[in-house]
């Protein structure tokens, strides 16, 4: 009988990666303290960068370790069932063991290209944060140590016997930043003003204490101190969003509600760089602020988000366990570029490319996945879907609606391979599900409309600022969010702005080159003639005038060329995560956000 080859030393070295990994990840995500004090934004968002690349480049070291270390071995299933084990006692005990395995089971996927799940080899269902009503109140009383503090297992608490004025004056000055504060006295009795203001509006009983986590939640130019406010068993959210500005430290909002702390830490927005050793506890604290947001998005939102994903698979396959949900074309019009279904009663939707796009459109699968690994880089800015990239993917062949099946067997089968029973869809990004901008504008009433058709500017004027032109402007390429929020999440067309070439259309020299069907001029491979996709907005008169009161300069070359001026020099324009009514001080110009 064979022998099975001593995996410890295999074991050994997948931990020794995964310790180094997590150094890596810390080390870059302590930087934004330094990165916020100095106001060093370009700094900030190449650390960004390093950091999501840190993972994929740890995986691709172990991977050949593993391999030099097994030989011959490498796929012999005994000795990774051994490994598994073994790796699970080297990490036993540590605060963050389900990001532990999360990376085993990256290193055994990319050895085997497994279909689904191999439960011989691989971790499965770890624990995950209790519900919300089961977190602990915080232990510590009377404020507590902020500055430099790297766990979130344990928060601050301050009690508001004296006010909420000497209670946000205290939590402030713990926070031990670098910089001055311009006014700390204003800034406490402002927040308090609107913290008070908020939480009467709940109504009885009387808040008790505010808790925060230790850690400050980083991103962008701002910093967040994220807590709750304690009434009875009652929790309300209490985030405070913080500036860095020329004259100092200022605080800018008090944001007290869950559907405000869920924008903050939406799919939409880059991953926050917060330094925590125990991210299930962190995670477990979140979900008493939002309930509602699944698992895996607060993971990925704390900059975990590859165990994000393996979150999101895992609710994802129990959904399909427990019921015989079909799977779905998505509500909207057909994709060019990607077949999109589902399961039909899940906020989740699977992309799948197809292997030559419908005519008009002139791409490659190459060229779509380099837009979706662009997008995975970028400042999202709350208005791009994060998107959550699959491989190998197993469906159950019943479980596909008439004709769905067929469509991607034809259209995708580079990458959609049928077996008798189960379907391997060998590549394809999960996003969460929004109502396309087309179908919600069909049917909302005539006030919804107008404000999400000004927002659908907005949109578009946000992406410039974060330096990406999303190409193909039509309704259907959009989505509104459960909180009245539009978003692209179509990527095919998407570009950075900064390497556009916006255009003035050239007038016909006569009446042949009026009448031609196709341009009469020289059209480069990133030129874009802004005054076109007024053309194209398929508004009715009414939202279209809506839309053109605020945002009429989306049609001439000039704020696209001005846009890309104030980008390349440097100057990166703010956007908010929350909306300017409440700012403290809204006139200022400086924002946490871009």
């Amino acid at each position: 009988m064979p022998v099975v080859p001593d995996s410890s030393d295999a074991a050994a070295a997948v931990r020794d990666a995964f310790l180094a990994n997590r150094e890596t990840f810390l080390a870059i995500t302590r930087r934004a303290r330094r990165t916020f004090e100095t106001r060093d934004w370009a700094a900030a968002a190449a650390d960004a960068g390093e950091r999501l690349n840190a993972y994929r480049d740890w995986v691709d070291h172990v991977e050949g370790e593993v391999r030099r270390i097994l030989g011959g071995a490498i796929h012999d299933r005994r000795a990774w069932h051994r490994m598994r084990a073994r790796f699970a006692a080297l990490v036993a005990g540590r605060g963050d063991v389900e990001i532990a395995e999360t990376f085993f089971n990256s290193v055994t996927r990319r050895v085997f290209s497994t279909v689904g799940v191999d439960p011989d080899i691989e971790f499965l269902d770890p624990s995950e944060p209790g519900p919300p009503d089961s977190v602990p109140e915080c232990r510590l009383r009377g404020g507590g140590c902020l500055a430099g503090c790297e766990t979130a297992c344990a928060c601050a608490s301050y009690p508001l016997d004296e006010g909420s004025t000497t209670a946000l004056r205290s939590l402030l000055l713990d926070l031990s930043l670098s910089v001055a504060w311009e006014d700390i006295d204003r800034d406490a009795s402002a927040g308090a003003a609107v913290l008070d203001h908020d939480i009467e509006a709940t109504g009885p009983p009387p808040p008790r204490a505010i808790e925060v986590l230790r850690p400050l939640f980083f991103r962008n130019k701002g910093a967040y101190v994220v807590g709750r406010v304690r009434s009875g068993r009652r929790i309300t959210p209490l985030l405070l969003a913080i500036l860095n500005g020329p004259r100092g430290l200022r605080l800018d909002a008090v944001l007290t509600t869950r559907d405000e702390a869920s924008v903050v830490f939406s799919f939409t927005r880059s991953y926050f760089h917060v330094a925590v050793d125990n991210p299930r506890e962190a995670v477990g604290f979140l979900r008493t602020l939002m309930p509602a947001k699944p698992i895996g998005e607060l993971y990925a939102s704390i900059g975990e988000h590859k165990h994000g994903k393996t979150v999101l698979y895992r609710h994802l396959q129990r959904h399909l366990s427990a019921t015989e949900d079909r799977l779905v074309a998505a509500p909207g019009s057909p994709g060019l570029v990607m077949v999109v279904f589902g399961p039909a009663s899940l906020d989740v939707v699977f992309k799948v490319i197809r292997d030559r796009p419908t005519r008009p459109k002139d791409t490659n699968r190459r060229e779509v996945m380099e837009r979706y690994r662009l997008v995975f880089r970028s400042d999202r800015v709350g208005r791009l879907v994060d998107a959550t990239e699959f491989e190998h993917m197993a469906f159950e062949r019943a479980r596909f609606a008439p004709g769905l099946l067929d469509e991607l067997l034809r259209d995708s089968g580079e990458v959609v391979a049928a077996g008798p029973d189960l379907i391997d869809v060998r590549h394809m990004y999960a996003e969460r599900r929004v109502t396309p901008l087309d179908l919600y504008l069909s049917s909302a009433p005539a006030g919804h409309a107008v404000r999400v058709v000004q927002d659908y500017g907005q949109a578009i004027k946000d992406l410039a600022a974060a330096d990406i032109f999303p190409g193909d402007l039509l309704l259907k390429n959009f989505g509104v969010t459960r909180h009245g929020r539009v978003v692209s999440y179509d990527y095919d067309e998407l570009w950075p702005l900064t390497k556009c070439n916006f255009r003035g259309l050239p007038a016909p020299r006569d009446d042949v080159e009026e009448a031609a069907d196709e341009p009469f001029f020289y059209v480069g491979p990133h030129d874009v003639f802004p005054e076109e996709h007024a053309r194209f907005l398929g508004l009715p008169p009414r939202l279209r005038d809506a839309f053109m009161d605020l945002h009429a300069d989306l049609f001439g070359t000039a704020y696209w060329t001005g846009m890309q001026e104030r980008l390349r020099s440097g100057d990166l324009p703010d956007v908010f995560p929350y909306p300017a009514e409440r700012r403290l001080q809204p006139s200022r110009v400086l924002g946490p956000e871009r």
